[in-house]
């Protein structure tokens, strides 16, 4: 008798530190972003029509037929004169980048973003225990993050993860890493560094499918904390919901889609080819089957399974006006954070969405002020939303991304409180939505689409333009 009462109290002490310790690692694997802050570059590093046109001009293998096409992209491109590239492509160096100027690139992101942020939140670097650093096309040794760590002098013990090749979706994979290193249960501070570098990655050819990115791809970064511990749930901004992420790579042509290589004659570029938006759909369809179960209601849902069968019975007219298309995430989500990926991007997403003009206006004026700053292009849309204090306690926030791969990653954040921080906004936001998003490309460089080979004078032009 003395046996079984011993094991049988033994089985219930097991038990309470079963229970004990599932409530724990629930109470503790919660993920906060207590604060975030963007990167704005120093005024001399603007990108306007001048500058571009400047830089059009340098690049000799260009002609007629690529002087036209630069010119339809970058006029339907939605991007405004006030964006932001690295100082070797503003000084002309752009053929000849050197390891300096990819550093230097970097050091001016991370020694202001980095800083600003722990003075923001009053947190010190030694402080960390986790540092997580997404650049897909710049990988020196030591590493970025080793380079933060030397200079915020953080613990030894500090755990850092330096991601690369992740392309502009890369963000929201750091949090999830981060998320899953919160599943230990024990109190963890995690700082995320992401952006791109751009100053050794610019093409210089006349291959159509590389020249995109150089009319796109800006300088950008975003520096963020997040924690786990819910004493600090109080003075955090947002509460991670869910994060999913979906990597169609499997398929040939959604890998092929978009990747760094070489053009005819050697030179290295990013192509961007035809087959990206459809593999960007079929990404963007296999991650909301994957979401909508998780953040929408059951009355949600079971309307999309009716019009789902009711499809399959009864053949749309409009074939590309599917079910999937159809769910109003908008019964449980209030903002969305889209992809800067270009105008195109964000009309197609939209519109797949059911979004109205007031719910893609942060994207929109995202990529007009700022241009698609590649996996940081997220928190600049969020931080337009926080500085036009849309967001307020309670509501959620979607964020969608795309990247190279071909990938596609989602999560749903919650509101703590009313936000109201404009942050790089702060200058500017009071100017926003403007009047017209219309660039004046057209107007400076209209006579592109005028002239013909015979009459195409590539010396004559520019010059006339720069009296």
């Amino acid at each position: 008798m003395e046996f079984l009462a011993t094991l049988t109290t033994l089985l219930l002490l097991f038990s309470l530190l079963l229970i004990c310790k599932y409530y724990y690692l629930k109470i503790h694997s919660h993920c906060y972003l207590i604060d975030y802050a963007c990167f704005k570059p120093a005024s001399d590093r603007q990108i306007t029509t001048q500058t571009s046109g400047e830089i059009i001009e340098r690049n000799k293998t260009l002609g007629l037929s690529e002087y036209k096409f630069l010119l339809k992209v970058i006029v339907n491109s939605g991007i405004g004169e006030e964006t932001y590239g690295p100082r070797n492509i503003i000084e002309g160096r752009e053929d000849s980048p050197t390891f300096d100027d990819a550093m230097l690139e970097m050091d001016e992101f991370l020694n202001v973003s980095v800083g600003d942020l722990f003075a923001k939140t009053k947190i010190s670097p030694s402080d960390v225990d986790v540092l997580v650093l997404n650049i897909s096309m710049f990988s020196p040794a030591p590493s970025l993050t080793s380079r933060i760590v030397q200079r915020h002098k953080m613990r030894e013990d500090v755990k850092t993860y330096n991601l690369s090749g992740m392309g502009c979706s890369a963000s929201l994979i750091s949090v999830d890493l981060v998320r899953n290193i919160f599943k230990s249960g024990k109190k963890t501070l995690a700082l995320v560094v992401t952006s791109e570098s751009i100053s050794p990655n610019w093409y210089s050819g006349n291959d159509k499918s590389m020249m995109l990115g150089n009319c796109l791809f800006r300088s950008g970064g975003c520096v963020m904390l997040l924690t786990n511990n819910p004493s600090m749930r109080a003075r955090a901004k947002l509460s991670l919901k869910c994060l999913v992420r979906t990597h169609i790579g499997g398929n040939d042509d959604a890998y092929n889609c978009a990747i760094q290589k070489e053009d005819d004659v050697g030179r290295v570029g990013f192509h961007l080819s035809k087959g990206l938006p459809k593999a960007a759909v079929r990404a963007f369809a296999e991650n909301l089957q994957h979401l909508a179960p998780k953040i929408l209601p059951y009355r949600e849902l079971a309307l999309y399974m009716y019009r789902s069968i009711k499809q399959l019975i009864v053949k749309p007219k409009d074939a590309s006006n599917s079910a999937m298309a159809r769910i109003n995430f908008k019964s449980r989500v209030d903002h969305f954070c889209l992809h800067t990926g270009g105008s195109a991007v964000i009309d197609a997403v939209g519109r797949a969405l059911g979004l109205s003009k007031y719910d893609v206006e942060p994207a929109r004026m995202t990529l007009h002020r700022w241009g698609n700053t590649s996996a940081s292009s997220l928190w600049y849309v969020l931080g337009y939303m926080e500085a036009k204090r849309r967001l307020r306690k309670g509501d959620r926030v979607l964020m969608i991304s795309f990247g190279a791969g071909f990938k596609c990653n989602s999560c749903l954040w919650e509101v703590n409180a009313d936000l109201r921080d404009a942050d790089v906004w702060e200058d500017c936001i009071k100017n926003y939505p403007p009047q017209t998003l219309v660039n004046p490309y057209l107007e400076k460089y209209g006579w592109v689409n005028e002239d013909t080979e015979e009459t195409f004078n590539r010396a004559q032009r520019m010059e006339s333009l720069r009296r």
